[in-house]
């Protein structure tokens, strides 16, 4: 099956023009570009801050100018990972997809569904001549994945409308009416280089084959984290005898479960043996562990040149304390509401950036502004002891549940009406932009829904064709029932 025989036809149509796209955070210039010439094309009116949001607007169908003025909202940046053997290029390299058994996925690379579909549903509704309507404004925010940033500085003059319905949802029958809020603490260090010691044995290690995911909606999942892995065995060569690190690198994005890492390392040449059963008896423990979960999960070690310089012994066992120390995964769950995660971590990365630089980089998310903030601290406590320079983001607000929400009574009705049975309402993990919508416009009644997507923020992101259709559908009924103002 090939994508102009998927349905509904003008949305796919766009989604396959937006993977054509190049759009890395920070660098949406040429989606940016993209959206604002459609809007020339189609004739109308659209506008850009200077955060690189764009606003396109079309007036209500006839005999619909009465109705609640409506914001269809999405991002327009995608998360841009890849597995390590494949050459790719984000910034120019159009994204190659496929179609296998119901899905559309990427070939070695994430897909960009996350939000290149909730775009595509947008503009097909723009151009769209035979669907009813109110007033609809389509607002595209710029560097959702890395920080928020254009919902941040969005104008306020962007979010004129009564309703606003998030399209960044990534589970088909689900209405999100709430999200966690979340920040970032980062610990760096600085070692010195010196000269690699006599008579050590050098390898280098490798953890791969984890499936990694998104570290809101899939933290409770209990994926495996390559950057603990590896921490682990490096721990375990520092119980028998001395290490020397000369590099250590894994994990990327502060919002992905980290999926690879590696380091370079030497031990003295009487523990040579010892490297190698260590790694086997973790492997074998790793491998029992994840089963359900990530089975294919690698620990591979390979001999390595002596290095010409490494990393002092005192910080990088400092490094490895850290990285052992730092808490990953769920903290606590929510007593409001049952089945929701309220408080999580994530070890997202560890880099050597720079001139002797060691950069480790965390994120921290909660439904309590309170305990996100006291996640928060514990990982800067634990990254201080070992002696890193810490610095924290202010983070993003929450979108706190609305249960008496009308647009989610709309919806509800809407779906039932369609589908012969009552969707699920619930809040998520993962953070939304809402909260910093809430901030701007507190009249906004928000509500979130998409088709299903799975394994987002990693090279396995997939989306189930069937649900598109679907989604659509509830779309085009809730456009012709909102309210009147």
């Amino acid at each position: 099956m090939e994508v102009k025989n998927l349905k509904p036809a003008l949305l796919w149509d766009f989604f396959d023009q937006i993977t054509q796209v190049p759009r890395p955070s920070k660098k949406e210039e040429k989606i940016v570009r993209y959206l604002l010439d459609f809007a020339k094309q189609n004739s109308l009116e659209a506008k850009k801050d200077k955060a690189n949001n764009v606003l396109i607007k079309k007036p209500a169908t006839p005999g619909k100018e009465n109705l609640k003025t409506v914001i269809l909202q999405s991002h327009v940046d995608m998360v841009c990972e890849k597995n390590s053997d494949v050459q790719f290029d984000f910034e120019t390299d159009p994204i190659q997809t496929r179609i296998e058994k119901g899905w559309m996925k990427a070939t070695g690379t994430t897909l960009g569904a996350d939000d290149g579909i909730g775009m595509a549903a947008a503009l097909a509704i723009l151009v769209s001549k035979n669907i009813e309507h109110g007033p609809i404004t389509c607002l595209f925010t710029s560097d959702e994945e890395t920080g928020l940033t254009g919902a941040f500085a969005l104008e306020k003059t962007f979010l004129e409308g009564d309703i606003l319905i998030n399209l960044d949802s990534e589970e088909w029958g689900e209405f999100c009416i709430g999200c966690a809020g979340g920040k970032s603490t980062t610990g760096t260090f600085t070692y010195q280089k010196t000269p690699p010691p006599a008579n050590y044995f050098w390898f280098e290690v490798q953890i791969s084959g984890l499936n990694g995911g998104h570290s809101g909606s899939d933290i409770h999942v209990g994926l495996g984290n390559a950057n603990q892995i590896l921490t682990r065995y490096l721990w375990s060569l520092l119980e028998k005898c001395p290490v020397s690190l000369a590099a250590i690198n894994g994990g990327n994005l502060h919002n992905a479960i980290a999926r690879e890492a590696n380091a370079t390392v030497g031990v003295p040449v009487a523990f040579k043996e010892q490297t190698r059963v260590l790694l086997n008896q973790l492997q074998a423990q790793v491998s029992a562990e994840l089963i359900k979960v990530d089975s294919n999960v690698q620990l591979s070690l390979y001999s390595a040149d002596t290095p010409q310089e490494c990393i002092d012994f005192e910080t990088g066992k400092a490094v490895i304390h850290a990285l052992y120390a730092l808490p990953h995964g769920v903290i606590g769950m929510s007593h409001e509401i049952e089945g929701l995660v309220e408080t999580s971590t994530n070890l997202a990365s560890v880099k050597m950036e720079g001139d002797c630089k060691i950069v480790i980089k965390t994120s921290q998310r909660s439904s309590t502004d309170s305990l996100k903030v006291d996640i928060a601290n514990k990982v800067a406590a634990v990254l201080q002891l070992a002696g890193a320079e810490v610095k924290a983001t202010d983070g993003y607000p929450g979108w706190k549940p609305n249960p008496d929400s009308a647009i989610l009574n709309v919806s509800k009705n809407a779906f039932e009406k369609l589908f012969g049975k009552k969707p699920k309402v619930l809040a998520i993990h993962a953070g939304l932009e809402c909260g910093l919508f809430y901030e701007k416009n507190p009249r906004l009644d928000m509500i979130s829904c998409g088709p299903t997507i799975l394994g987002a923020h990693s090279p396995d992101e997939r989306i189930e064709i069937a649900t598109v259709e679907k989604w659509w559908e509830l779309l085009m009924e809730l456009l012709k029932t909102i309210p009147a103002k």
